[in-house]
């Protein structure tokens, strides 16, 4: 196997914070976040054969994480799920006990997505929220390895046995983590497993690979990276850069900020790369070959595409590959026929698994 064809883990997402469209920034009650809807779009995925999925977190936005995550679970025979947590709002000894509980339920298959969120209403300046959050994957390290928690930090301070029921493994789920800030860098070369990139022209993506990887190595430790972008299959370029067009024929830019500000990381480093990039693209929003950055015009956070055919879509990844991309978390509009089109046409030819850390 050649170095652009080792296993990847390729994830789908599930829209439970309320983003899902057939026309972007144009609300549809049949896509609206729901229990049916976004169990519909985790038995595409697990269908489609995909490795994980991503089940976002948002305060104001869609249904809660945890439940869904709970609810779901049963039903998800061979997959794993990717929760994601808020750290602001959880006090790390009973996010560990959940954590256990729901790996438990899914013999072994949950992984977890740090959000170093605030409390809200609550707000900690960059530093001191990101250096919670280090403590905060320690503390989880330590209580679903099994370990006695003796834990004397900034924000906690900590006596603790771990909870009694532990995880499949007896370890800690990989804990995946993201941020371009460099508080947040600082946090994920410290404690996470997986740091996750938000879509990026691929000299970028190479910086940041190298920039982490570094990072990493001044604690003694090693990262994998991840990769969240969505994407647009079709059976030829032109297909799919029309379906790009026809997802913003209904955008009132007004709309699409309004859309945008409503997340509560709409000011973040990450964010404000992902407007960059709209900003340096051309007149087609395409920043580069097969990679579209119209999807930020309403959306905060990942706000790029990867369009084409699929032997372009195909090649896109393996590029990202071979830069040292371990995982994909993909996403598209709607959710569960997009995730239908990219299981059909993209995850056959694509050599994928569960990650290993």
């Amino acid at each position: 196997m050649t170095n652009t064809q080792k296993s990847c883990e390729i994830s789908w997402f599930s829209a439970l914070c309320d983003d899902d469209y057939e026309f972007l920034g144009v609300p549809d009650p049949m896509l609206a976040s729901s229990w049916e809807h976004c169990r519909n779009i985790v038995l595409t995925a697990e269908k489609g054969g995909f490795d994980n999925i991503l089940l976002p977190s948002g305060y104001q936005l869609g249904v809660d994480t945890t439940i869904f995550a709970g609810a779901i679970a049963p039903l998800v025979q061979r997959m794993r799920l990717l929760m994601a947590v808020r750290i602001g709002e959880d006090w790390p000894p009973q996010l560990a006990r959940r954590i256990a509980t729901l790996d438990q339920i899914l013999g072994g298959r949950l992984t977890v997505n740090m959000i170093s969120s605030d409390l809200p209403g609550d707000t900690l300046p960059s530093a001191e929220r990101y250096r919670r959050t280090t403590e905060v994957m320690k503390i989880l390290k330590t209580m679903l390895s099994g370990e006695h928690l003796a834990f004397d930090g900034e924000f906690y301070k900590l006596d603790i046995a771990p909870p009694r029921i532990g995880t499949v493994s007896g370890k800690c789920p990989p804990l995946y983590f993201g941020g371009l800030s460099e508080d947040a860098r600082q946090s994920a070369a410290e404690a996470c497993d997986v740091y996750l990139m938000w879509p990026d022209t691929m000299d970028k993506v190479r910086e940041t690979i190298a920039d982490m990887t570094s990072r990493a190595a001044g604690f003694g430790r090693t990262l994998k990276f991840g990769y969240r972008a969505h994407v647009i299959v079709r059976d030829t370029e032109e297909e799919a850069r029309a379906y790009a067009d026809r997802l913003l024929s209904k955008l009132d830019a007004a709309q699409g900020e309004a859309i945008r500000q409503k997340s509560l990381d709409s000011a973040s480093t990450g964010v404000a790369r992902q407007a960059a990039l709209r900003g340096a693209a051309g007149g087609d929003g395409f920043v580069e070959d097969n990679l579209w950055t119209g999807i930020g015009r309403a959306r905060s956070g990942c706000g790029a595409a990867i369009v084409g055919n699929p032997d372009q879509v195909l090649a896109k990844l393996r590029a990202y590959q071979a830069e040292g991309i371990d995982a994909f978390i993909l996403s598209g509009y709607p959710h569960a026929a997009e995730c239908d089109l990219f299981a059909r046409h993209v995850l056959p030819h694509i050599a994928h698994a569960p990650l290993v850390l």
